[in-house]
């Protein structure tokens, strides 16, 4: 465990100095970039290391993973102020799970996930399962494929609307994936001018999530404020955990 713990401590300090490094190219101060580490496929042991070395947000893509992981971290850490981020793409059929243990959901994308999640945070506040909202982020397709998950950006302005009037969804902004048809800076560029759009009419959603392993200098240069790194904190994906 002690070279475990050395081996992700080295890489959260690369990760870490990636992004001071970013932030001072384009301006920002390091204060403005959030970074969520990207555990899926990891085991939960590696997740309470990343909180013993100050890692507080960790992110998952599949509920059927994060749901365990988040059990079994709460035990062996009970003191830890993990924040758990759904990112991958969410069924409605999963919202109830999620709106156990998900502090945030960043894969928003359509009116029924708005409204399902909205139903299961009720109901999981009145169960006693959880005490505060679910703050949420709309995933925009950037290219407008629908196989990859997110809203058009023509869509986003309902959408978001629909999010502001739920009694229990907080919108925090916008998340995004490079497609591989346009460069990181194309499609981190596009990404922020949607921001500052929605912005306007949502002062409070604040918060753009881009940029991973490969692609974090990019996004931070297009103003992300969050930062998704699995690969480059704990390496190549592992067996998925049970």
């Amino acid at each position: 465990m002690t070279d475990r713990r050395d081996e992700i401590e080295a890489a959260l300090e690369n990760v870490r100095s990636r992004i001071a490094t970013a932030c001072r190219a384009a301006g920002r101060s390091i204060d403005t970039v959030r970074l969520i580490a990207v555990t899926k496929t990891f085991p939960v042991d590696d997740a309470a290391l990343l909180t013993d070395l100050g890692v507080t947000d960790l992110g998952e893509n599949r509920e059927q993973e994060a749901g365990p992981k988040a059990d079994e971290l709460r035990k062996l850490r009970p003191d830890a102020p993990v924040r758990w981020h759904m990112l991958g793409r969410l069924q409605r059929n999963k919202a109830r799970s999620v709106a156990r243990w998900a502090a945030e959901v960043q894969s928003v994308d359509s009116d029924r996930l708005v409204d399902a999640l909205d139903k299961a945070v009720r109901n999981a506040r009145d169960a006693g399962d959880r005490a505060e909202p679910l703050d949420v982020l709309i995933q925009v397709s950037i290219d407008g494929d629908p196989d990859r998950g997110g809203a058009p950006l023509g869509t986003l302005a309902p959408l978001a609307e629909r999010v502001v009037r739920t009694g229990e969804l907080r919108l925090r902004g916008l998340m995004a994936v490079a497609p591989l048809t346009m460069t990181p800076g194309e499609a981190f560029g596009r990404l922020l001018a949607a921001a500052e759009r929605l912005r306007e009419d949502h002062p409070r959603a604040t918060e753009i999530s881009a940029g991973m392993t490969g692609d974090l200098e990019s996004a931070i240069a297009c103003g992300s404020t969050c930062v998704r790194v699995g690969t480059a904190l704990l390496g190549t994906r592992g067996l998925a955990s049970p």
